[in-house]
């Protein structure tokens, strides 16, 4: 890689540039040393809109928090907008707004001057700070004045976007960010990041609704066991699995869903049951054909592709994590 930092003026190829990052914690009294990273290499595109996904334990948390400055590496490179950690901190850490996982609410603030403390964290000047216009853009308007502490769990989530901002970063990362936040607030919140990203804000985004990640995500890194086990655009990585599900209603009802050689059946609300093939071994047609010599009267059927769910089940649970070579 390119030893020579991006000039402070110029916007960089990437937002952000990771190689061979490892992280070990030290032995404890109660555990031994753990390996939370494994030589992670991963490279965010300026402008994306970027999923980072994983389990519980993979290793997404100490990625985000070495990138914040929170955690420390133990080898490897690291550079944010074209900013070395080691070498640039400040300025590294400047181009980042974090939104954490967890709540943190300065409770006896109002939201107001809750963006005026941390503005003035940031160093930004009296007169560039937006702290009224980030309150209306996360529709926290008519809370300006109150107090943080008697906002909802998802008004403080919001705030806390607010609060990342402020210093006007060209690279956001939400860390969870819908965790207990209800349908409308969690569509107001995705609406503002957007229109943030189409603004130019690079957007990394961990979350558990893969749902979510499916449609914002232009691609997508899964973390496994501290090891990059797939990083792709959105539609690529959809496409790894060569699984297909055909939905079966049957006309009347059927005491359990028919036993078909070759192929997994599972049950679905209604009375309907799922038959999976391989796309590259079997066909609609050889489906329908197992069904009726099973004896089951068709009502009505449909296809379903796989979803990020399907992909992200095979890649951290299953053993389906590549595609077949011999394959097209």
């Amino acid at each position: 890689m390119n030893q020579t930092e991006t000039p402070p003026d110029a916007a960089p190829a990437n937002a952000i540039e990771i190689r061979g990052l490892k992280k070990t914690y030290a032995a404890s009294r109660k555990a031994p040393p753990k390996t939370a990273l494994k030589g992670v290499d991963l490279t965010i595109p300026r402008g994306s809109m970027f999923g980072l996904l994983g389990p519980n334990g993979a290793g997404k948390s100490t990625l985000i928090n070495i990138l914040a400055g929170v955690v420390n590496k133990s080898e490897g490179e690291v550079r944010i907008w074209g900013r070395d950690i080691d070498r640039s901190p400040r300025d590294a850490r400047a181009a980042l707004g974090v939104v954490p996982q967890e709540i943190v609410a300065d409770v006896f603030f109002t939201p107001r001057e809750a963006l005026e403390v941390q503005a003035g964290f940031y160093g930004v000047p009296g007169r560039e700070r937006r702290s009224d216009e980030l309150l209306a853009a996360v529709g926290l308007s008519d809370k300006a004045d109150a107090y943080v502490r008697a906002l909802s769990g998802g008004m403080k989530r919001r705030l806390m976007v607010a609060k990342a901002m402020v210093h006007s970063p060209p690279v956001l990362i939400l860390d969870e960010p819908t965790a207990g936040v209800d349908v409308e607030l969690r569509r107001q919140l995705w609406a503002y990041v957007r229109r943030l990203n189409a603004e130019g804000v690079t957007v990394v985004l961990t979350t558990h609704y893969l749902e979510e990640a499916q449609e914002l995500c232009d691609q997508i890194a899964i973390v496994n066991r501290g090891e990059i086990v797939a990083c792709e655009p959105t539609p690529q990585l959809l496409r790894r699995l060569d699984t297909r599900n055909v939905v079966v209603t049957p006309e009347g009802d059927l005491a359990a869903p028919p036993a078909l050689e070759g192929f997994d059946v599972t049950a679905r609300s209604g009375g309907a049951f799922a038959v999976t093939y391989r796309k590259g071994r079997s066909s609609v047609e050889q489906v329908i054909s197992a069904v009726r010599a099973a004896g089951v009267t068709i009502g009505d059927i449909t296809t379903e592709d796989p979803d990020l769910e399907d992909v992200f089940l095979a890649l951290t649970y299953g053993d389906a994590s590549q595609p077949d070579p011999t394959k097209d």
